[in-house]
């Protein structure tokens, strides 16, 4: 076992905790007053009387230093503590609130720097005056990746009433936060109580008009089919009413998240999971809102997951909670492995959602005959996004033998997409490729056109 050099070393380790934790720095007004002395004391020089302008100019910074040092508070007498969410959504600034007890009776002033972690958006240096009793700033921030990210120390600098000097001190605050994926499209489908979502200008879900399974009665109106109408309900009020049918409820969709090696390429800044786990959590609240209930699986070249079927609000919790700090692993996914681990666990029929990468569809040799056994018991649904890069290489202008070369390459490989696509529907078995911004509203609308068409 070996021994990390802090321990090993002890003038090393008092010397960091003294730059950390008891070190004195010079102010801004400290140096101003050294560069406005230099004049004078030049002219000392020239005027026959520099030694005595230069010690006394000096002996006065340094007993304003004395006073100064003396009246800088304690770090006992300063504490500094931070509050912050317990949560908060990738991208989305939230509020932290920084609170001073200040016990040493006067007006401090300060800076203050938080020890934000790598991922998150910088907040500058907090500067200003700290009352006397307690005080309390705020700053925003934002993360980038999804995760679980500790804050540890608070970095605090003060002076004392002349301002010359600073003492730099640590103070221990250690707390976590959870960055989850976007999900206020889920939120804003939850809170809604109409059976429609907007995203983005777009409808994304559309009113189910067919279904086997009673759901109420209601008053008929002239687009109403007039086979559903309920005659005895109609005696009853005297008024024509008509039965409300709602696709079957109970069903069961399985998500499947890719987590290997192409998941980590980035578009738009996020990584191609980011994207479908954003989507497939929109797809998980829809399908549990129409009464259906979500499994989940991800997996990269081993199983990093496996969620049961359930339904109810609480068991979305759970998927969230069990999937924000997913991560892509570097390497290759074994499909193969995934796809015979949901056959065995998941016997009954089932919507299976496969969010992955295209490239993994068409290089990937025995992916296509685990699909086929698969479509026998289940219904399948591939999911990928389009190679933006590919798309701009198809469509490029053609002015040299290099450009020809790499256009003619760009449309044969999405020739090749397209190739795989055809041989899948002619299987039974749909793939969506789509863009990124339109994988939530592509999903959520075939998932709930296969709910109309009752093919579960």
């Amino acid at each position: 076992m070996t021994t990390s050099s802090t321990k090993r070393w002890r003038p090393f380790q008092f010397l960091a905790d003294v730059l950390q934790d008891r070190f004195i720095l010079p102010t801004k007004r400290l140096i101003l007053w050294i560069l406005l002395g230099l004049p004078l004391v030049m002219t000392g020089f020239v005027m026959g009387w520099g030694y005595r302008a230069f010690w006394l100019y000096n002996g006065l910074i340094l007993a304003a230093s004395v006073v100064d040092w003396l009246s800088m508070p304690k770090k006992r007498e300063l504490s500094v503590t931070r509050m912050l969410p317990e949560q908060a959504d990738i991208g989305q600034e939230f509020q932290v609130h920084i609170a001073f007890t200040n016990t040493s009776g006067q007006k401090v002033g300060f800076e203050l720097a938080d020890d934000l972690p790598y991922s998150f958006q910088e907040s500058g240096v907090l500067r200003g005056m700290m009352e006397p009793g307690t005080f309390g700033v705020t700053y925003h921030t934002r993360a980038n990746v999804r995760g679980m990210y500790s804050f540890h120390s608070l970095f605090l600098r003060w002076h004392g009433r002349i301002g010359l000097w600073y003492r730099q001190s640590r103070f221990s605050c250690d707390q976590t936060i959870r960055i989850y994926p976007d999900l206020s499209t889920v939120r804003g489908y939850l809170a809604s109580l109409q059976e429609s979502l907007i995203v983005d200008g777009k409808k994304i879900m559309r009113r189910a008009r067919t279904g086997s399974e009673f759901h109420a009665i209601r008053e008929y109106v002239p687009d109403d089919d007039p086979r559903t109408i309920n005659w005895s309900a109609s005696a009853r009020s005297r008024r024509l009413m008509t039965n409300q049918y709602r696709p079957e409820q109970g069903k069961v969709v399985t998500i499947m998240l890719d987590c290997g090696r192409l998941m980590g390429v980035e578009l738009d800044n996020r990584t191609r999971l980011d994207i479908s786990l954003e989507s497939a959590m929109t797809l998980a609240a829809v399908a549990i809102k129409q009464g259906d209930q979500v499994a989940l699986l991800a997996y990269s070249h081993e199983i990093k997951l496996y969620i049961p079927p359930g339904r109810g609000l609480s068991h979305l919790h759970t998927l969230v909670e069990a999937t924000y700090n997913l991560t892509t692993d570097f390497v290759e996914s074994d499909h193969a492995k995934a796809l015979t681990f949901l056959h065995r666990q998941q016997k009954r029929r089932s919507l299976i959602a496969l969010f992955s990468d295209m490239e993994n569809y068409l290089i990937e040799d025995q992916l296509s005959a685990y699909l086929w056994r698969l479509r026998r018991s289940h219904l399948l649904l591939l999911l990928s996004l389009t190679d933006p890069l590919l798309q701009g290489w198809s469509d490029v202008e053609t002015k040299n033998t290099r450009t020809a070369y790499v256009k003619a390459l760009a449309q044969r490989f999405k020739l090749d997409r397209k190739a795989f696509q055809q041989k899948m529907t002619g299987a039974g078995i749909q793939v969506l490729d789509v863009p990124s911004d339109q994988l939530t509203l592509s999903v959520v609308n075939t998932y709930l056109e296969i709910k109309s068409r009752e093919a579960l």
